[in-house]
């Protein structure tokens, strides 16, 4: 008999779960889970479901980890149309293991679905595949300062067709890795390179979309930015609007106090950019959404009416901005204390350590 959720009426999934005979030992997940680096080391499982024109969303599964079989002429191999989401899950003190609004990344994956052109999977159905990798993988959530397991769903076109049109047959996937602290040591301040030749999207393009391509038009600038000596790249608009970093939103805050945020359909709108202004709300801050041009950034530094410049996304949290380079410019950027103490708010109440008034946690085990 297939249930039948009464708020939404959708079916239940159920996931027909194979264990993977070669998992990892207590031991061998303890070594990996002591320091875990960024995408490095990936869980004993992962979540797969199909979907197709004929058959909607089917045969969801947690399988072994392992490599994907893919017809060479698989759409996503010529055409890019391809998405994927970011989000984490956290162990409570007492064991339990909980997610972060992840309604807002399934609502993203169905915005990003819908720009490339994929089947759009309902919200309670990715929620429900975090739930049932964690079922078989708790294990891998790491207790330690700091360390999360980072969640990547994603989506791809892999019908074998040559043809210019929307796929019919689609693999929505969920793998996970266990991840320490971004910042070893605590945050400290980022040096930014404004890329004033590449643009990452553009007006009417996929720059709001979660999507392969935006990334990798990102990485030829971000090597230009390693070269300069710097951590990140800051892309423009073709009115030379600041948009957002390589993979990070950015925040001004104004003397006044005001949290003042690019914002625009080029921009990707960021869960953990979102939460962070909701908390400066909270405290009593405006907030304002608004084209920010890359001169204003700079004059406002100079004359004090910018008092502080950071960074926010799922991996890092908040990065606190200390330095903007350009081809003919240095400018060094105030470091306040707002940035570190939002930060410190957010992170509290994705681990359980202060109350969640927003209701924004979701646990994913029991």
């Amino acid at each position: 008999m297939t249930l039948i959720d009464i708020e939404t009426g959708l079916p239940e999934l159920e996931f027909a779960v194979t264990k993977n005979l070669a998992a990892k030992s207590p031991a061998e997940r303890a070594e990996l889970l002591r320091d875990p680096a960024f995408g490095t080391a990936f869980t004993d499982h992962m979540v797969d479901i199909c979907w197709s024109v004929g058959g909607g969303w089917h045969r969801p599964r947690v399988q072994p980890y392992g490599p994907l079989s893919l017809d060479p002429a698989a759409a996503v191999l010529h055409y890019g149309q391809e998405i994927f989401e970011g989000i984490k899950a956290y162990r409570h003190q007492d064991g339990s293991i909980h997610t972060f609004r992840p309604r807002q990344n399934g609502l993203r994956l169905q915005r990003s679905a819908r720009r490339l052109a994929l089947p759009e999977l309902p919200v309670d159905y990715f929620i429900q595949s975090l739930k049932a990798l964690i079922s078989v993988d708790g294990d891998w959530v790491p207790d330690g300062a700091d360390q999360s397991l980072y969640l990547r769903p994603f989506m791809f076109a892999k019908e074998a067709f040559l043809g210019v049109r929307p796929a019919n047959k689609v693999g929505y996937y969920v793998i996970a890795s266990p991840v320490g602290a971004y910042f070893k040591g605590g945050a400290k301040p980022v040096s930014i390179w404004l890329s004033e030749d590449y643009a990452r999207a553009g007006k009417g393009g996929t720059g709001a979309a979660k999507t392969g391509g935006n990334y990798a038009a990102s990485l030829l600038p971000q090597a230009e930015a390693y070269e300069q000596g710097c951590d990140q790249v800051v892309f423009l608009d073709q009115d030379r609007n600041v948009e957002e970093l390589g993979g990070m939103n950015i925040v001004f805050v104004m003397k006044d106090g005001t949290l003042v945020t690019p914002q625009s359909d080029s921009i990707l709108e960021g869960v953990t950019r979102d939460s962070l202004l909701q908390l400066a709300v909270d405290r009593g801050h405006k907030v304002v959404g608004r084209d920010v041009s890359i001169d204003e950034w700079r004059t406002g530094v100079d004359s004090g009416d910018i008092v502080e410049v950071f960074a926010c996304g799922t991996a890092a949290v908040v990065a606190p901005i200390g330095v903007l380079k350009g081809r003919d410019f240095f400018q060094e950027q105030p470091v306040g204390p707002l940035a570190l103490s939002l930060r410190e708010e957010l992170t509290d109440i994705q681990y359980g350590r202060v109350a969640d008034r927003h209701d924004w946690l979701v646990r994913l085990d029991g």
